[in-house]
């Protein structure tokens, strides 16, 4: 059996940002250099630079990611307010959203698979304040037909506490309509552009 030395960053873990470059990223828009701002350890969205993804892609993980939402004025409200998203092979999205005293549709808040899955509890931070994700996914399997064998599933642990169980993802995370169930293969860890200044930090992934 493969050893695997326990820490804050495990020892098998893939570290896909340490807080110094965007090196093991690129902009979803052209395939170029991804254009956030790095500074103070954290990767920081700048407004209209677009959505990033991995360059390298996976299919079943363990991911830690950490994120904080900006402090912005009382006048921006629901999906306004600290908006951005963590998509699992570059399609299924883990909401993340300024959730703290921040009311708004229960399947888009901090912590639920977009417009799927509300999370079961909100245990968002306050603005400013660090918000920790451990998501544990497991990718579709798809027939030779192109149906679905296995669907995905999705484990979210929101600040040590589970917000998502074991859940089925039900296809794409779309904004409107059904979603839907292309077949594909492995795929890269992406962070929405949604025009709020949202930060990460301390990013790592396992294979499993």
């Amino acid at each position: 059996m493969r050893v695997v030395t326990p820490g804050i960053i495990p020892s098998d873990a893939i570290v896909l940002f340490d807080g110094k470059n965007l090196d093991s990223w690129e902009s979803v828009k052209d395939g170029g250099a991804a254009k956030w701002q790095v500074a103070d350890g954290k990767m920081t969205v700048v407004r209209g630079a677009g959505h990033i993804s991995t360059k390298q892609k996976f299919t079943n993980y363990q991911l830690h990611i950490e994120w904080q939402s900006p402090i912005e004025p009382e006048t921006l409200k629901s999906q306004g307010k600290g908006n951005s998203g963590i998509f699992m092979q570059g399609m299924y999205e883990v909401q993340v959203l300024n959730s703290y005293n921040n009311r708004s549709y229960r399947n888009g808040q901090a912590g639920s698979i977009y417009k799927q899955s509300a999370p079961l509890v909100n245990v968002t931070s306050p603005m400013g304040e660090w918000n920790t994700y451990d998501i544990i996914y497991t990718a579709p399997i798809f027939t030779i037909n192109g149906g679905i064998e296995t669907p995905a599933y999705v484990t979210v642990i929101h600040n040590g506490v589970v917000v998502q169980n074991h859940t089925k993802i039900q296809g794409t995370t779309e904004y409107i309509g059904q979603p839907k169930n292309p077949v594909h293969g492995p795929g890269p860890i992406s962070l929405q552009d949604h025009g709020n200044a949202v930060s990460f930090r301390n990013i790592w992934l396992r294979e499993m």
